[in-house]
């Protein structure tokens, strides 16, 4: 086993293309890390860096406690598996396994015996002397893990090898992954950009953009406490409401977030109402998750500024549950549009260019009972929406006006930067 520490490491690519930016993260002994985030965001070359298949333009690699930066691949004692497997055509499930240890020249009676008990381990003992082009997709991923396992490496590192997969075989072999390496207690480096994956495999994880990390927890302090507006929404399914407001510090009320045409209220007891005064007269991106919103029964009270109200424009049946889309009359943000490509560490208060003067503009628009067309709302994914869910059985009905009580506790709130409000805990 090993650890991995990444020391403010950048890459630039020729012709000035910055793909990571000031990465510092370490990994642990024996733990299963997995960094996600949208394709194209750098995951894969930090991979490449660490296995010293990429060189480092700026910063250092640490592994097991020595600088690795020069080290030649074959020095690291890391073993890789990429998305496509990459067996011998020419050799069986056995001949692939055992390749590593005829390379080591070591005894072959005992490097046999070590296939036998690996091919058990991976479901592959009656595939064993068969060729690549005989296996199904998913028999080849587990026969290029159990070559890269087989040389018992201190760090292991899989390059999203479950994506050319089916959904059915990705649920399977996830599972069969995760338990594998961790009896196995090696260093593990993990790339998706399937936040399911991330979610149920990782011990911690990473969320990359652009090159920058910006976040590292574990799966449930990421998705309860994100860092950034972006994490927010990238781990969110179904989509979280993002929406736009302006905090008033109101006396004898509270914290005051107001939503154009609706409104919501912290009481000052609130923990969170120290930091939010800084806020006053600010513009703020409320992150409301669908399980945070309930429907209320008609005619039920309800106290003021903890409830929104909308129209249901539309309905999506999922078995155990609705999805319903409450045409409210907000304005929303795309997560896409806040942040983006920013530099890690910015000054305090600092913001992007133009971005302040954008997001009042957004929050002066007229709501939904002024005759404004629809493609004001051009460029986000559910218009001026409230996403909520509702038990199957129990829906409302098209153009029927809900009310949702908000669960005023668990919503999350940024900066026009993206960033969080409220101190992060970790």
């Amino acid at each position: 086993m090993t650890d991995v520490v990444l020391d403010g490491v950048d890459k630039v690519y020729p012709g000035g293309q910055m793909a990571i930016r000031n990465v510092r993260l370490r990994i642990d002994h024996g733990e299963l890390f997995v960094l996600l985030g949208p394709s194209g965001c750098g995951k894969s070359t930090i991979l490449r860096m660490i296995a010293g298949l990429e060189e480092i333009t700026a910063g250092e690699l640490w592994l097991n406690g020595a600088l690795a930066n020069d080290l030649q691949p074959r020095d690291r004692n890391v073993a890789m598996v990429f998305q496509e497997g990459a067996l011998y055509p020419h050799r069986t499930v056995k001949g692939n396994m055992m390749f590593p240890l005829e390379a080591a020249r070591g005894d072959r009676t005992a490097a046999t015996a070590k296939v036998v008990e690996l091919a058990r381990a991976l479901g592959l003992s009656t595939m064993i002397d068969r060729l690549p082009q005989t296996l199904s997709g998913g028999q080849r991923q587990r026969a290029a893990i159990g070559r890269a396992l087989i040389r018992e490496p201190s760090l292991f590192l899989l390059d999203e090898p479950l994506s050319s997969l089916d959904a059915g075989m990705r649920t399977e072999l996830r599972v069969e992954i995760a338990a594998l390496v961790r009896a196995s207690g090696t260093t593990t480096v993990y790339v998706t950009h399937d936040q399911v994956e991330a979610m149920t495999m990782a011990d911690r994880m990473g969320v990359l953009r652009d090159g920058v990390l910006e976040d590292v927890g574990t799966p449930e302090q990421i998705y309860a406490d994100p860092a950034t507006v972006f994490v927010a929404a990238f781990l969110s399914n179904p989509p979280i409401n993002l929406l736009q407001a302006t905090l008033w510090a109101v006396e004898g009320e509270g914290m005051m977030l107001d939503l154009g045409s609706q409104r919501l209220a912290l009481p000052w007891d609130d923990p969170r109402a120290s930091w939010l005064i800084t806020h006053h007269g600010k513009p703020v991106i409320v992150g409301i998750r669908p399980d945070m919103l309930a429907p209320i029964a008609p005619g039920s009270p309800a106290a003021p500024g903890t409830t929104l109200s909308g129209q249901v424009r539309a309905l999506e049946f999922h078995g155990h549950e609705w999805l319903a889309y409450a045409e409210a009359g907000m304005p929303t943000v795309d997560a896409n549009d806040i942040g983006a490509t920013r530099p890690p560490d910015p000054p305090a208060h600092s913001e992007p260019a133009g971005l302040m003067a954008r997001l009042r503009t957004r929050l002066h628009r007229p709501s939904f009972t002024d005759e404004t067309p629809q493609e004001k709302h051009a460029g986000h994914h559910r218009r001026s929406d409230l996403l909520f869910r509702i038990a199957s059985g129990d829906r409302p009905n098209h153009g029927d006006h809900v009310a949702l009580t908000v669960d005023l506790e668990r919503i999350l709130l940024f900066a026009a930067d993206g960033r969080r409000v409220t101190p992060v805990q970790r």
